[in-house]
């Protein structure tokens, strides 16, 4: 991250921009579009990309909203903020840690060794 922008910025709001990079990091993931891609369609370089998903306070508002419509057409910044997406829903569910049954007595026998 760019030095003279960290200095500006209070601690919360740094935190508020690497926030909102993990958000479209998740959000890119969640749709399957590789990183390279998205920054090809948003017309910014594979690095700036890199540097959006880091919370870079450095870059352009512009740069961030063609990042998001370039991974999801039509999707506001706020529904970003919100995690309202279906894709972002469906990938918090599938990270969920699934609850194991409880084993019966006979199959606990047969585990005991």
């Amino acid at each position: 991250m760019n030095g003279k922008q960290n200095v500006l910025l209070s601690t919360a709001l740094t935190k508020e921009m690497v926030g909102i990079g993990e958000k479209l990091r998740r959000l890119r993931t969640a749709r399957k579009v590789r990183q390279a891609d998205a920054a090809v369609r948003a017309g910014i370089a594979r690095s700036t990309a890199s540097r959006i998903e880091s919370g870079d306070p450095a870059l352009a508002i512009g740069q961030l909203l063609r990042y998001l419509d370039a991974i999801a057409p039509g999707v506001s910044l706020l529904s970003l903020l919100s995690e309202d997406d279906p894709a972002l829903l469906s990938l918090a569910d599938r990270e969920k840690t699934k609850r194991v049954r409880v084993l019966s007595q006979s199959e606990r026998d047969e585990l005991d060794f």
